[in-house]
């Protein structure tokens, strides 16, 4: 909790004849987002529904109430925090969905809304917010037991670096964490003409390569000599932190050739940090055609109602199938393990298991059961095991084993996991022998003078063909994925989180690009804007409240 101020009280209780009420209705339509806070701001976001953020002693808060019904407007509407408070200060709409304020009722200052972002961030519920609104929906009865997930490209708010920038900006931010002694201490090892004080490129002649590699070795010997320093040190936690970001850059991008000079590597980290402002930024892509800088945001969306049940977001880097269980985490078992690997693998190096799904699970009652839908990228092994163990109705596409140049895939081998055997297309058998990842069986010389060799490898070893822990799995979903029943089921919903997706970037909401930085505060600005669209599906679906049951007006 922080200390400071203690909770206001929105006003219930206003002139019938000054408030924005009587000139709202008939004008603000009551399926529309404003019409639905005006009727039930008050049991969505009661000002005790933050008690916990501030203090029994100090000054009176803005009232809560109002603070959120303004932070889910601005989000929908894609304004900044002084645009949020100009809008409530002067647009009746804002008054009157904060409950039908007064014409002249005050506004507040735009720190308002940092302040109150930074008590959610702090306290044991950060996204109550969204959590009420998909409660008031369950309680509707507009949940239910069908999820389908996909994952969207949030591209970052800062300047991708390059190497040049990231390792300068790192020295100068590890010198901007020390106190002034040890900073004067540091200082007095570098050896750049540099005070590194300012922001921005050196100058160099960047034409010029002998005059390139002079640069990337004095930064690299600079970073090299503030480290060597600090080590074994104690280092406040800020301080570490900056020593650790600036080894990570340098190890990432630089590396030391035979002699002894610092060169940028000709090479791409597999996580590589692109900016030192948001250091948990990274390289995506989407396709293997389209990359994009900074994170992903993943929602699993119930394809009935069209509501997201769900969200998080990830650094750009990370495969789809990784947080679905964190997606699904109300609906799976609690004692489910999560999924660990990013993404499905393809052709004889995909993951394989051979666990059946659990014996001992309870099946859920008839039209409980979970469903979940998802494209090519929630095709992972671990994930399909996982929802097995759930009992869940698997609509996850399971991408095909391929071979290069059109040879025998790996559906085209017979694999008996029980016998530990392999057939090929020819009939002959190899064995599987255990990996330190998995199995593998080898055909060698069973495929010399084989009839069928040239479609199956050019290898002068022979084929091979290797499983790892999921193959059972795998093999059940692409058997599942050829039936008419499943093809029909899986075409008519999963398209269905492209729409909503589709809402959540809309350019008005201003979502495709981050608003703030790091992966924390992301991820609550996800949220956030998760509960304002699904606001605005509410409304449109009439919800009402009667006798303290929600309801809508749908059939």
């Amino acid at each position: 909790m922080l200390e400071g101020m203690s909770l206001g009280v929105a006003p219930r209780q206003t002139d019938v004849f000054a408030t924005t009420t009587s000139f709202c209705e008939g004008r603000v339509a009551p399926d529309s987002i404003y019409g639905l806070l005006h009727r039930e701001c008050f049991g969505l976001f009661p000002d005790e529904l933050f008690a916990d953020l501030f203090c029994d002693i100090g000054r009176r808060s803005v009232p809560p109430m109002i603070v959120a019904v303004v932070m889910v407007l601005q989000r929908i509407e894609g304004c900044s925090d002084r645009e949020a408070v100009e809008r409530f200060t002067y647009d009746v709409r804002w008054k009157y969905a904060a409950g039908g304020l007064g014409f002249d009722y005050p506004g507040f200052v735009h720190t308002v809304l940092v302040d109150m972002r930074a008590r959610l961030a702090a306290s044991e519920r950060p996204d109550r917010i969204f959590e009420v609104v998909l409660e008031t929906a369950k309680r509707a009865g507009l949940v239910g037991r069908r999820r389908v997930l996909d994952s969207t490209a949030l591209y970052d708010a800062v300047a991708t670096m390059d190497t040049v920038t990231l390792v300068r900006s790192a020295i100068r931010g590890l010198l901007g964490a020390c106190d002034a002694a040890l900073e004067g201490e540091l200082r007095a090892l570098l050896c750049r003409d540099d005070d590194y004080r300012t922001a921005g490129k050196p100058v160099c002649d960047y034409d010029d390569a002998a005059a390139r590699e002079a640069l990337v070795d004095a930064l690299a010997r600079d970073a090299r000599a503030l480290l060597v320093a600090l080590d074994g040190r104690r280092l406040s936690a800020a301080l570490a932190q900056a020593a650790a970001l600036l080894a990570a850059v340098v190890g990432q991008d630089l590396q030391q050739g035979a002699d002894g000079v610092f060169r940028i590597a000709r090479r791409v980290a597999r996580d590589r940090i692109i900016s030192t402002v948001d250091p948990d930024a990274r390289h995506g892509h989407k396709t293997a055609a389209r990359g994009f800088d900074g994170y992903k945001g993943h929602v699993a969306v119930d394809p009935d109602s069209e509501l997201i049940c769900a969200t998080t977001v990830t650094a750009g880097n990370v495969g789809d199938a990784a947080p679905a269980p964190d997606l699904l985490a109300d609906d799976l078992p609690a004692s489910e393990p999560a999924a660990d690997d990013a993404e499905p693998a393809a052709d004889d190096a995909e993951p394989a298991a051979d666990a059946e799904p659990a014996a001992d699970a309870e099946p859920a009652a008839e039209g409980q059961r979970l469903v979940v839908y998802g494209d090519s990228a929630y095709g992972a092994g671990a994930l399909l095991e996982t929802l097995e163990r759930a009992d869940a109705d698997i609509m996850c596409k399971v991408q095909a084993p391929v071979a290069p140049a059109g040879r025998y895939a790996k559906d085209a081998f017979a694999i008996d996991l029980q016998a530990g055997t392999v057939t090929c297309p020819a009939g002959q058998v190899a064995t599987l022998r255990t990996l330190s990842d998995g199995q593998i069986a080898r055909f060698g010389q069973a495929c010399q003078g084989c009839p069928l060799a040239e479609r199956c490898s050019a290898s002068p070893d022979g084929r091979s063909i290797r499983v790892g822990p999921h193959e059972a799995q795998l093999t059940r979903a692409r058997a599942r994925q050829a039936e008419a029943a499943w093809k029909a089921d899986y075409a008519a919903t999963r398209p269905k989180v492209e729409r909503k997706i589709g809402h959540l970037m809309r350019r008005k909401h201003g979502a495709r690009r981050a608003r703030v930085r790091g992966q924390t505060k992301i991820d609550a600005d996800f949220a956030l804007l998760a509960a304002a669209v699904n606001l605005a599906r509410l409304a449109a679906l009439g919800l009402t409240r009667h006798a303290g049951a929600w309801a809508t007006n749908t059939a």
